[in-house]
């Protein structure tokens, strides 16, 4: 049996970061979430590299090196970038039997252009012919977490296993493409989760509400938790994180490091996230192990190479043992 399975596309990723200086590239003055470049210019980077992405196989990734046995179920491409994605997650001792080809599909990719602390990325997505695993190999988690066009027979799947096998405890991160195209179905496996993990802007976009409508981060969660799931966790940058379920709600800021690259941080919070709650920690604990993961992926480039295992996770909580998890309610 699997401790972990997820359920997502890989993403060959090419990472850019581009010279802080240049002066052919800036933030917007009057709206700071647009990233402006010169029409035509030559932009300089500093330095560019491949690495093996998306949501499901970072998780996998994060959370095997925590300790849990996992394995990725998908579809690529009939590519080199399909292939090169089932090696690279073999390296790191996650199973890809799973993971069936399309041969008339590409597998996706981005581009990822960093500049300044944050992140813009191109993606490139395909509608594929996903395969569903028969039988589903047994495991004690899934993670569904974003898929392309075609992603229909997955979910209907997914939600029948459920229903088939109550035991098996159903995490979400919904990935890009669900959330753009496939909101409304996408609800349907929302409220049947035993954990949603999002940011602030996907708990907004499931619930159609902002903050600001809402009134408070504490309300969105209780608008979540009231959709039938049955605990979040929340994360929003220089915020820090939130979690908790109907009986209880906990906060923890983040923890003081320098940010070099944002790209890998919520998968990184997912996998410590799941894998403490696994291993018995309740709420509180695992918001620590979730945000020391993240906080340390976010101080290199790619959205691996920081993951930790259990001992890293506990030494960077203990060197930040002043910040703890605060209840709300």
């Amino acid at each position: 049996m699997y401790n972990l399975i997820a359920i997502g596309d890989p993403v060959i990723d090419t990472h850019i970061q581009i010279d802080d200086s240049c002066a052919e590239c800036q933030v917007a003055e009057l709206k700071e979430m647009e990233l402006c470049l010169d029409y035509g210019a030559k932009i300089p980077i500093v330095d560019s590299f491949q690495a093996l992405g998306g949501n499901a196989p970072n998780v996998a990734v994060g959370a095997q090196k925590l300790g849990l046995t996992t394995a990725v179920v998908s579809t690529v491409g009939g590519d080199m970038n399909g292939q090169s994605a089932i090696e690279e997650l073999k390296k790191q001792n996650v199973n890809t039997d799973y993971i069936t080809f399309d041969k008339d599909a590409k597998t996706r990719y981005s581009i990822i252009l960093n500049y300044k602390q944050e992140r813009t990325i191109l993606s490139y997505t395909d509608k594929k012919n996903y395969q569903w695993p028969q039988p589903f190999p047994a495991t004690e988690w899934i993670y569904y977490t974003g898929l392309s066009e075609g992603h229909d027979t997955v979910q209907t799947a997914l939600i029948k296993l459920l229903m088939d096998h109550p035991t098996i405890k159903l995490a979400i991160n919904p990935g890009s493409y669900l959330l753009k195209y496939a909101l409304t179905t996408l609800r349907d496996v929302v409220r049947r989760a035993d954990l949603l993990i999002v940011n602030k802007e996907e708990a907004e976009k499931i619930l159609g509400r902002t903050e600001e409508e809402e009134k408070s981060i504490t309300a969105v969660i209780h608008e979540l938790l009231g959709m039938g799931v049955r605990e979040v966790a929340l994360t929003d940058a220089k915020r820090g994180a939130w979690a908790g379920d109907r009986d209880e709600l906990w906060h923890l800021d983040p923890y003081p490091v320098e940010v070099v690259a944002k790209t890998g941080a919520g998968d990184a919070f997912s996998s410590a996230y799941i894998a403490a709650r696994h291993f018995g920690h309740d709420i509180p604990h695992a918001l620590e192990w979730g945000t020391a993961n993240a906080c340390n992926v976010v101080q290199q480039h790619g959205p691996q190479a920081g993951m930790m295992d259990q001992n890293g996770v506990q030494g960077f909580i203990r060197r930040f043992k002043k910040i703890k998890p605060q209840k709300i309610i």
